[in-house]
Order: structure tokens, then sequence, then C-alpha cells
């Protein structure tokens, strides 16, 4: 199963056609969450406490794992996020928060080193920027936490750059990079 993860929130999001020109490209079928939709909050000391509860019992049947399962058993993972404010949407912030589950998608070995839990092979990293895209915080972030801590096999970047500069074709850098995407 592909697992899309959208943290666009525009309607004509330019990140969004490029992430669903790579879907068509991978084939098959998806299943899409898009953060906007959700009610996805970031946690709190009492919605923490009780998660730590729960894990330290082995309870993980609790709907607040549900997106953290649904992770973990994604094949492929495609993150569609557009470059804010030197980083991604705040959203995907939180989704990640409430992914990152001790006992689903990642566990701590004898030594305290982590080990990943996840059955993707792979994530696939979609962003536009309006200037020039700067990955080290954002898919830095991204690749760092799917490899190192959930046990992603490989991390990929695709992106379209200096969208809203002055004098650029922003339809036309957009177009090319979904041309150059279908084309490999």
């Amino acid at each position: 199963m592909t697992l899309y993860i959208n943290s666009c929130v525009r309607s004509t999001s330019r990140t969004d056609r490029i992430a669903r020109a790579l879907l068509d490209k991978l084939g098959g079928e998806y299943v899409e969450v898009k953060l906007e939709e959700t009610d996805l909050r970031p946690l709190t000391e009492e919605s923490l406490a009780r998660r730590d509860a729960l894990i330290a019992e082995g309870t993980y049947s609790d709907a607040m794992f549900d997106y953290s399962k649904q992770f973990a058993s994604a094949d492929t993972i495609v993150i569609s996020a557009p470059f804010w404010d030197l980083s991604f949407p705040s959203k995907l912030k939180v989704y990640f928060e409430n992914v990152y589950v001790t006992g689903i998608v990642t566990k701590f070995s004898s030594d305290g080193r982590p080990v990943g839990l996840c059955k993707a092979k792979k994530l696939y990293y979609v962003t536009t920027s309006g200037g020039p895209y700067v990955a080290d915080f954002s898919y830095g972030y991204v690749k760092s936490v799917a490899e190192n801590f959930f046990g992603v096999g490989e991390c990929e970047l695709i992106y379209a750059e200096n969208l809203d500069i002055i004098g650029a074709d922003a339809e036309a850098i957009v177009d090319e990079t979904i041309k150059k995407l279908r084309n490999r």
C-alpha cells in the first residue's frame, strides 16, 4: 500500500500537483491523509501521559495510534509539503509527533539505539519553494527521522524551486519537474 501524506493547504497547490504526478507514475492505489482535514493536534501533558501509559501497557488498539500503524504498514510513502518559512507546514510536524510511537514505528535496542519498525522501502518527499530551496530544515529532518528512527530504506527528494521569483514562469518550472519525473 502506498501512503500519501498531503500537507498542502491550497486547492491549487503546485506541490500537490507534482506529488500526484509521482503517484500516477508509481501506479496502483494509494491511501491519502490530507492533514488539513484531520483533527491531529500537538501532544499535550494529558495526551502524552495517556499515550505513555498505553505504550507501557502494550495497548496499541486505541484510536490515537491509528496514524502510526498506518504509517508503519505502508510499503511506499509519498509526502507533499510546500517549503514555508524555511521548513514545512506545521501540521506535518504534528503528524510526525503523533506517528512517532515506540513499539509501532520504532523500538530501542538494549544499548539505546533506535531500530525502525516501518515496512516502507522508500519515502518520496515532494516540495516546492518560491525562492531557492534549502533542504536542511525540511527534507533533511524527514530523511533523518525516516531512515534513522523509522527504518525506511531510502528517501528521495523531488522539488521545484524559484517559482515566485520575478520573471519566473512557475507553470513551466512545475511542468518541467513533472516531465522529468515521468521520463525517469
